[in-house]
């Protein structure tokens, strides 16, 4: 690094690069962002014109050549993450990749060896940021015994308006570009297992509600990918967890979470407010979170404190997120098969 200074090339800008990671790696002092490769030059041209970035890339490939460049920052969509992040590991350069990991959880599996072979360079996925606000306050809770044994987990993750009959396909619904990842069920899996601990065993029903969308040129594209899942886990500490998540919900309550145990129950609704009740209790109440407990967004800061050994990245290492791929991936497979999937895979 040039007089202490990283130099970080983006390769694909969408709406999180723009919106979260380029503001963020602005904000760090001794960080410059000095390139980006975009899917064509013209939008490429756009982003750099609006960010101040000195130099565009026709392609991620020729920005990987740049050996000036220390770190790089992919956005593009999973399909591409396997292919760029085992290139810029080759190439001697720090990693953050953009949720979900990959497509499958074997794409996932060479990321993580393709990073565990350059162990001088940092590799991070860009982690769940839905209950940043909260994990703190429930790991504490759960940490001092407030439920006794957990028992049962209930998580839901509804769309509250009706489903999309004719809308356009989305990048979501290609299963090219999307692979096994459905809906926002890995992020909420993601941020679930920071408070329970992971899965040991998958079982799961989908439906497809919409079996065919238009792509931009009209074209009818078959849907494989689902819009309504239920799914059910046995975690490793032995509690069974129930996950739902869906885009077809109409008129739902949106996203809950609630947490069983043998002494006390905690649940968290949709605006992240915690409620909590001991055996005895007659009812929930809300517990106090004090902004100052509260994590925030700051996943360029650890990427770029990592890089300079300052700390260690836990908002997520690649082993976290071949985790959660292979979670994703046996989701598929025991809808599919009807089967139990026991991970790991």
């Amino acid at each position: 690094m040039s007089n202490g200074t990283v130099r970080v090339g983006l390769i694909g800008a969408g709406r999180n690069t723009r919106d979260r990671h380029i503001p963020g790696f602005q904000k760090i002092q001794e960080v410059e962002i000095v390139a980006v490769a975009n899917r064509s030059r013209e939008s490429g041209q756009r982003v750099a014109e609006q960010f101040g970035i000195p130099q565009v890339y026709d392609n991620w490939q020729a920005l990987l050549e740049d050996d000036s460049i220390d770190a790089v920052c992919i956005g593009t969509w999973p399909y591409m993450h396997r292919a760029i992040t085992l290139a810029a590991l080759a190439k001697n350069k720090h990693v953050l990749c953009e949720a979900r990991m990959a497509t499958t959880a074997q794409e996932a599996r060479d990321m993580l060896a393709a990073s565990r072979a350059n162990p001088h360079l940092v590799s991070q996925i860009v982690p769940s940021p839905l209950s940043f606000k909260v994990d703190g306050l429930l790991n504490q809770l759960i940490g001092d015994g407030y439920l006794g044994n957990l028992l049962a987990v209930e998580l839901q993750a509804l769309a509250p308006g009706f489903v999309d009959l004719d809308g356009p396909l989305h990048w979501r619904n290609d299963r090219d570009l999307s692979g096994y990842n459905i809906l926002n069920m890995g992020i909420w899996y993601e941020a679930m297992i920071r408070w329970v601990g992971r899965a040991t065993e998958v079982m799961a029903m989908t439906t497809v509600t919409v079996p065919f969308r238009n792509d931009d040129d009209g074209n009818r594209v078959g849907i494989t990918i689902p819009d309504h899942v239920d799914v059910l886990c046995r975690l490793a500490d032995g509690a069974q967890a129930h996950l739902r998540v869906s885009a077809v919900t109409g008129l739902s309550p949106g996203n809950e979470v609630w947490l069983y145990g043998s002494e006390g129950t905690l649940r968290l609704d949709g605006k992240l407010n915690v409620y909590g009740g001991k055996r005895g209790d007659r009812e929930l109440s809300e517990i106090a979170n004090p902004p100052e407990k509260q994590y925030s967004w700051r996943v360029e800061a650890e990427f770029i404190g990592a890089i300079r050994g300052e700390e260690l990245v836990t908002h997520t290492p690649f082993s976290v997120g071949v985790h959660y791929m292979e979670w994703t991936e046996a989701v598929t497979r025991s809808a599919q098969t009807g089967q139990v999937v026991s991970l790991p895979l």
